[in-house]
């Protein structure tokens, strides 16, 4: 069970990396404007399970549906205690497919996925292209389709992946240590 202390740090942490490396270096265009409205709701899940997950995850569309883009637009499901094994939470994501059309979702949201070890297909670990998709926590980002279709009329979306992989390759290791604490943590015992 996550205790309210350790929600307001999780949040603390997700917060900081939203403004400082999702916005503060511009890798979604698209958020600037929804998170200063405060339109992005930051939900910490208690699953211990991929079952509990999927049931947080549907009641967060169904809250979605039930609110208004301009009052809630989006949300990131945090899953601290869950799936942080990166091939687990990639196998998860095919239950989340599954979700959306079980629940008549596909077509209307979409998910980002964000992991402390994301690594594309076909790309090292370790290679800095990953950083765009590392989190602190496993993430689920549940998109409202409609919002992006809207977004996309003012942005040229082909462009981002490219931009963001050389954003990530012009960080020198003092500014990828600041934006990604969680990535540099070492034991002290």
């Amino acid at each position: 069970m996550t205790t309210e202390t350790n929600i307001k740090s999780i949040k603390a942490d997700v917060t900081y990396w939203l403004n400082s490396v999702v916005i503060g270096l511009n890798l979604c265009p698209f958020s600037h404007k929804p998170t200063r409205e405060n339109r992005v709701r930051l939900q910490v899940s208690d699953a211990i399970d991929e079952e509990a997950l999927l049931l947080e995850l549907a009641d967060e569309m169904a809250l979605l549906d039930a609110s208004l883009p301009d009052i809630l637009e989006t949300t990131l499901l945090i899953i601290p205690n869950l799936l942080q094994d990166f091939f687990d939470y990639n196998q998860f994501l095919s239950w989340t497919d599954s979700l959306l059309k079980r629940n008549g979702w596909k077509g209307v949201y979409q998910l980002a996925s964000f992991h402390p070890n994301y690594c594309f297909a076909g790309a090292d670990e370790n290679d800095v292209e990953n950083l765009t998709n590392r989190a602190p926590y496993p993430i689920l980002h549940i998109i409202r389709e409609a919002s992006l279709a809207t977004a996309l009329n003012y942005v040229d979306t082909e462009q981002i992946p490219e931009r963001n992989k050389q954003c990530m390759r012009e960080l020198n290791p003092q500014q990828r240590r600041a934006l990604f604490p969680y990535l540099f943590k070492t034991d002290t015992h």
